[in-house]
């Protein structure tokens, strides 16, 4: 599967359009972050289910917030959890269902021709560098962290997101916590405003920045750098470890979150979470459905939403780490069902299907 293309598409439409119609067609519209995993989910599930064809476009999680309020899809999904004006738009915290599906991080991407091995950050080193404070690569903080590596004195070229994204959400919100100048000055938010460097749209914009640019280091997300051979570094969590970003370590960061997930409203930051596995740029993605359901129109529509969506929770589990995403634990799975099974259509609850 070619990543670069998932991303720079400003939509993609998955299920399989040649095959013949279904007998419920459902949609679902929002982040581009976890596309490909939505990509094989769907595939992998329409493969057992025959009888149901799910499509959705990646137009980015702004627009699936939007397409869910506005009842043009059966479902939504965001990387950043709702706010409490969009849950107001939809009717308030009773008439929305909001639940993880996985669980992905963000990394910091370099070019950097001679180093091999993969360098270690901390969250004030990268607050400095895309402060400007720490300009290139040789500086005595980041050579403290790597005294193995024999760093070059080329200058650093910090690389940033121009679109509002998920993924700027998730990155800006952990530099916030590391520094409170930074949340100040830059911002925490899907766009914020950069002091310095250079810009791309997208994951693909960003990475073809670093490619090209020697000397660089930007954001991007942890599928995508793998997916594209994209050297990526270590960070240290809040238990002072250094931690690539794996699926293990993302679900470790996940897991400690489960006791705030409660009710049918889900969320919970993951970023900077404790444990000595746990990565510390780590975030949920989210679904977001109709409480009563009632963009839905028929039960059979109803009933095949929910089995899709139990089925993402359950087996589908299993494919998120081999598309380099984290599952989630057992615990944020129990939380993500029960919230699921308050959704209702036409007053009586979903049951389970066969």
């Amino acid at each position: 599967m070619n990543h670069r293309l998932i991303s720079g598409f400003a939509s993609v439409a998955i299920g399989a359009a040649s095959a013949l119609a279904g007998d419920v067609r459902l949609s679902g519209a929002g982040a581009t972050f976890p596309a490909p995993l939505y990509t094989r989910w769907v595939s992998e599930y329409e493969k057992g289910h025959p009888s149901v064809q799910i499509d959705y476009r990646s137009i980015g999680s702004g627009g699936g917030v939007k397409a869910i309020a506005d009842k043009t899809v059966a479902f939504g999904a965001t990387d950043a959890p709702l706010t409490e004006k969009e849950i107001a738009a939809m009717g308030g915290t009773d008439s929305v269902v909001q639940f993880p599906a996985a669980l992905g991080a963000v990394v910091p991407a370099y070019n950097l021709p001679g180093v091999d091995k993969p360098l270690q950050f901390t969250g004030a080193v990268l607050v400095d560098i895309y402060l400007g404070r720490i300009s290139t690569w040789d500086d005595a903080q980041l050579q403290k962290l790597n005294p193995d590596v024999k760093l070059p004195k080329t200058p650093i070229t910090p690389v940033f997101r121009t679109d509002g994204s998920g993924t700027t959400h998730v990155f800006t919100s952990y530099l916030g916590t590391q520094s409170a100048e930074f949340k100040g000055e830059v911002g925490v938010g899907k766009q914020v405003k950069w002091p310095l460097g250079q810009g791309g749209k997208g994951n693909e914009g960003v990475a073809a920045v670093i490619q090209q640019t020697a000397g660089a280091i930007g954001y991007i997300e942890h599928n995508y750098a793998i997916a594209n051979k994209i050297a990526f570094g270590a960070v240290q969590n809040k238990a002072g470890k250094f931690v690539l970003a794996t699926p293990e370590s993302v679900s470790a960061a996940g897991d400690t979150s489960s006791a705030e997930l409660k009710g049918n409203v889900l969320r919970a930051d993951v970023w900077n979470a404790p444990g000595d596995g746990a990565y510390p740029i780590s975030a949920f993605t989210y679904i977001v459905l109709y409480k009563q359901l009632e963009n839905i129109k028929t039960p059979a529509d109803a009933s095949a939403l929910l089995g899709y969506q139990r089925w993402t929770l359950g087996p589908g589990q299993k494919f998120a780490a081999e598309m380099h995403y984290a599952p989630l634990s057992e615990k944020v799975q129990a939380a993500a069902l029960a919230a699921l099974n308050s959704v209702t259509h036409q007053g009586k609850a979903i049951p389970a299907q066969p």
